[in-house]
């Protein structure tokens, strides 16, 4: 293994990940013989500008994102299958150091070793913000994931919510708030007695999920990652029309499943 890269869930200081899924009794799904290996790394680092040559930083911010060739030595092509985020799993990033300014200078690289990194002109005195350890690792990401249903309610469970990767092969910010939105409002919807919600498949934010649930139920489903931004989702997304970029659109098609407000309704009423 890589040690632990002092990522920010910084385990050494509040003890390691705790799953109620499994403090519940509920077996969760995690690699074993006869499944690809599904854990995955964070796929990019933050280098503190503060830490960059003032040139690189004012070309950063001017820009927003700089992309630096690398000296062929440092051309690392077999790390790229460990970065979580598939779509950034391209030869180009082995091929060029790339950043984008995100507040902090985001190194889009599960990790690059700080000896090679400070040999690079604007980096000789460039210092990891998160994970500290960024020159030798990042956080390990689908470790176990829960067992769950479109509604994302833990199987075998009656009152248990999951989201983001736990519900799954799901990576990214956005699908990490449509679950955790979806969730929620479930936890709601079981507490004032109604019917949980299923988001449609005439909507991406439903289809990703019962597409990627499906999915895993195949071997080879196993070995991908599920993303609106790339990959094997994005394509499936072009394929069947649901990639919408117009609002006015987007609007329309949610109104014509009927889900308008849907976050907006207050399904308990406070009696006072």
């Amino acid at each position: 293994g890589y040690g632990c890269a002092m990522c920010v869930l910084r385990c050494p200081t509040f003890g390691p990940r705790v799953s109620l899924t499994a403090k519940a009794g509920i077996v969760e799904i995690t690699a074993e013989k006869g499944l690809p290996g599904f854990e995955a790394m964070s796929g990019s680092c933050k280098l503190d500008k503060k830490s960059l040559s003032p040139a690189l930083v004012k070309n950063l911010e001017q820009a927003g994102v700089v992309v630096i060739p690398l000296p062929e030595a440092f051309h690392v092509y077999s790390n790229l299958a460990q970065k979580a985020c598939q779509q950034y799993a391209l030869p180009e990033f082995a091929r060029n150091l790339i950043l984008l300014d995100t507040g902090h200078a985001k190194l889009m690289a599960a990790y690059f070793p700080l000896d090679k990194l400070r040999t690079l002109k604007g980096f000789k005195e460039a210092r990891y913000a998160d994970p500290y350890a960024g020159g030798m690792g990042n956080s390990v990401r689908f470790m176990a994931m829960s067992p769950c249903d479109d509604s994302l309610l833990v199987t075998g469970t009656k009152n248990l919510f999951c989201a983001g990767e736990k519900t799954g092969l799901l990576v990214g910010h956005t699908e990490a708030i449509v679950t955790g939105f979806l969730a929620g409002h479930n936890a709601v919807r079981l507490l004032a007695g109604r019917e949980l919600m299923v988001l449609p498949s005439e909507l991406a934010c439903g289809d990703i999920i019962s597409y990627m649930h499906r999915q895993m139920k195949t071997p080879g489903g196993m070995g991908e990652k599920y993303t609106f931004s790339g990959s094997v989702y994005f394509r499936r997304m072009q394929e069947t029309g649901l990639y919408l970029t117009d609002v006015a659109q987007i609007h329309q098609r949610v109104a014509r499943v009927g889900l308008s407000g849907l976050f907006k309704l207050k399904l308990i009423h406070d009696p006072s």
